[in-house]
């Protein structure tokens, strides 16, 4: 079935011949990015419908599966760019060819040729998917954390339409946004040139033994077919420390080798979801981006936190694991979170004062702070450095030439003549505003539904929505901007929940509801945004790409709910660590995190564990560390003008954030993922340019694609048959959690 959902105005063409009017087009777009299009390509087809929305569905279902598990799967909008080409040329070799009438218009079940156009629609249905590469949604987290954790109830009706809210919401923010952020040529989008590369590589005719698609084959089966031994037949290689092996009886050393557990010096893993897990794959990120993080990784886990416990014993942290999620009191024992939440579900402090003060880990405390000093920092840092434009000849892999030219770039998006692919999409009607208009009306009015008439489900009152949403509308501008030019993407999710935290303290899952509309609402917005550069680069009708973008977001909010309902309903003592199975991979890591935010920012708020009532209230020095340290950065480049160029590589907001995703990722997680990195993105890409440019995304998408068919297949066909062998007991580094104080007497441990 084919049908025009909307023609271009005016002659067709085939390339733009009026130049670019002095339109300076940045590099890399100039490179990628190609200046023709043939609006008489079909669009609206049999094939983008069936593929699109079966993708759609399978990427919400895979990744909200394996969101739950302890090596969490995130399956990227790559794999199905990649998978969908044989599909796609598949349907267009068998689909009959004859056309028919109906509704006053010409049908068809196959068009002509699959196209690019086709492709690059089907590639938004699977973003969508992809839940902005959180997993699944991120509001499913809510539903998670009552069910699982605080053992609460949250009816279906309630929880569907809270994820569909968040997620839909951030249409609204995208539209007034729009014009600023996606038609100037400066607002260039890096994340979308990969998608265009990729798209280009795959159209192009190949006249070759190995094509793409015979090597995404290949590779698809040994990734399908390994993943049996880490996922089923021997797990323990998922997590190798071969410390723990060398001493087993020692809680220093398994601290120190535990690459779940601890710092994981000399581990390794052969697990590709262990490589992938919480970063996405490294071979889509750029190297310097890897040294960017890797140095902010080394900062943390091998300088701060190795001398803070055992040289100063800081907050007491040797009563406590060296890395661990959970929350504690104040002599080591697991804090018991449920004994402090009352009827109405705020906390009973005759309870709290019982239990004592809350304490986290010194890496859980450590990484709160760097998160206090990242969101300064970046202020700072965009500040000093992005007053000016500056360009860089080695603007590949100088990140200076992303990030220095935000302020100017966006002066020029008003005052600036339309570049060449803004004047080509002119041919297209345009998205009627009133389209977001009504969207954003139509879904502040459920969602303040959900705050008047199910206020004892969802906790947040009317105004908090309010104030919520007009965080999400202030800074989705800006931080459109720093993502369309720098390709980094601020997170308020520290900021929200701490607001919200000295506003309604006591009140966790009005916290986690406050921080889903004004956070993630932006987050969306920000996703729909790259979206709509990818079309417009790529030429795709703007009401087409609208359409697709809303199906799909809400495919995927509704099979998210179904998936994570169905798990939390049908698999015991889901996301409980303590009472799951030895090897069980259920442990909810990402939820783990969410639920002790809510409880550190939400039940407890922020002024019992961080203000004058906590025993962290010093970590907010490093507000003011944060807003400091570019400053000497910024000096030092000046006062050293002959090593600026590689003085203004330090990038402060990279490298404090660079482990933002500890937890719940683990040190194993970042050497595995640096390495994997280093290797085809240094390396090969130095060495081996041609073979990185046809087949680098594309293992990386039979990578993916092989580990969650694979997963999903052990899991319906062998979940109901584990092994029992030492292969089969994880890391083998079970000291690794324990304290190293004396007198601390915690189960499973020896008493120093």
């Amino acid at each position: 079935m084919e049908m025009e959902l909307e023609r271009p105005r005016g002659k067709a063409a085939v390339e733009d011949g009026g130049g670019d009017d002095g339109v300076e087009l940045v590099e890399q777009v100039r490179l990628t990015v190609p200046t023709t299009d043939d609006p008489t390509l079909p669009v609206w087809t049999f094939r983008m419908w069936a593929i699109g929305v079966v993708s759609c569905a399978l990427l919400s279902f895979f990744n909200q599966f394996f969101a739950y598990r302890t090596e969490p799967i995130v399956i990227s909008q790559i794999t199905v760019q990649v998978a969908a080409l044989p599909v796609g040329h598949f349907m267009a070799r068998v689909l009959p060819e004859r056309r028919f009438s109906a509704l006053g218009r010409e049908w068809s079940l196959n068009p002509g040729p699959f196209n690019v156009k086709e492709h690059v629609l089907i590639c938004i249905f699977a973003n969508a998917g992809t839940a902005f590469g959180n997993g699944g949604a991120y509001a499913v987290g809510i539903i998670t954390i009552i069910k699982a954790f605080y053992r609460r109830s949250i009816s279906f009706f309630v929880g569907l339409l809270l994820i569909l809210t968040t997620q839909v919401l951030g249409y609204g923010w995208a539209g007034l946004m729009r014009k600023h952020v996606v038609e100037p040529s400066q607002m260039w989008w890096p994340a979308s040139l990969v998608q265009v590369s990729l798209l280009r590589a795959l159209h192009e005719k190949e006249e070759r033994r190995m094509t793409r698609g015979k090597f995404f084959l290949i590779a698809l089966i040994c990734s399908f077919t390994w993943y049996t031994v880490p996922g089923y037949i021997f797990p323990t290689v998922t997590a190798v420390s071969w410390v723990c092996w060398a001493f087993p009886k020692s809680v220093t050393m398994q601290q120190i080798g535990s690459g779940m557990s601890g710092l994981g010096v000399g581990a390794f893993t052969l697990d590709w979801s262990m490589v992938a897990a919480f970063l996405s794959s490294p071979l889509v990120a750029p190297f310097f981006a890897v040294v960017n993080v890797y140095v902010g990784f080394v900062l943390l886990v091998y300088i701060i936190v190795p001398v803070a416990y055992w040289a100063f014993d800081l907050y007491d942290a040797s009563r406590f694991p060296v890395f661990s999620t959970d929350l504690f009191t104040g002599a080591g024992q697991m804090y018991n979170i449920t004994a402090i939440v009352n009827d109405r579900f705020e906390i009973d402090l005759d309870a709290y004062a019982k239990q004592g003060k809350i304490h986290l880990s010194l890496f859980l405390a450590l990484s709160y702070g760097l998160s206090f000093a990242t969101i300064a920092a970046t202020l700072s840092h965009v500040t000093l450095f992005n007053g000016k434009y500056v360009r860089n000849a080695d603007a590949a892999l100088n990140s200076d030439y992303l990030e220095l030219e935000i302020y100017q770039r966006f002066r020029q998006s008003y005052k600036g003549k339309p570049d060449v692919h803004t004047r080509m999409m002119r041919r297209y009607d345009d998205i009627p505003n009133w389209w977001f208009y009504t969207m954003l009306g139509l879904t502040m009015a459920v969602s303040l539904l959900l705050c008047t008439v199910f206020k004892d489900e969802v906790q947040l009152p009317w105004w908090g929505l309010l104030v919520a949403c007009a965080i999400a509308f202030v800074f989705t501008l800006p931080i459109s901007i720093i993502t369309a030019t720098t390709n980094t993407t601020p997170g308020l999710n520290v900021i929200t929940e701490y607001c919200m935290g000295l506003i309604m303290p006591g009140r966790p899952i009005a916290n986690v509801c406050f921080k889903v509309y004004g956070y993630m609402s932006m987050n969306q917005a920000v996703s729909f945004l790259g979206d709509f550069k990818l079309g417009h680069y790529m030429k795709i009708p703007p009401k087409s790409m609208f359409l697709v973008q809303f199906i799909g977001t809400v495919i995927a909010a509704t099979v998210n709910t179904i998936v994570a309902w169905w798990l939390l309903t049908t698999v015991p003592h889901i996301c409980q660590k303590e009472l799951l199975p030895e090897g069980s991979p259920w442990t909810c890591p990402g939820d783990r995190v969410f639920f002790d935010a809510s409880v550190i920012w939400g039940l407890v708020g922020p002024r019992r564990i961080f203000g004058p009532l906590g025993y962290y209230n010093a970590l907010n020095w490093f507000f003011l560390g944060g807003l400091i340290l570019p400053v000497f950065v910024w000096l030092l480049a000046r006062a050293l003008p002959a090593h600026a160029s590689w003085i203004r590589l330090i990038n402060l907001p990279v490298v404090l954030g660079a482990t933002a995703n500890m937890p719940p990722a683990t040190p194993l997680n970042y050497t595995a993922w640096c390495s994997v990195g280093t290797v085809f993105n240094f390396f090969v890409f130095r060495y081996r340019k041609g073979w990185w440019q046809r087949y680098n995304y594309v293992l990386s998408a039979a990578m993916d694609a092989g580990v969650a068919i694979m997963g999903v297949v052990i899991y319906f066909a062998l979940s109901g048959h584990p092994l029992d062998w030492w292969g089969t007991r994880g890391e083998h580094c079970d000291l690794a959690t324990c304290p190293t104080a004396r007198g601390v007497v915690v189960d499973g441990c020896p008493v120093l």
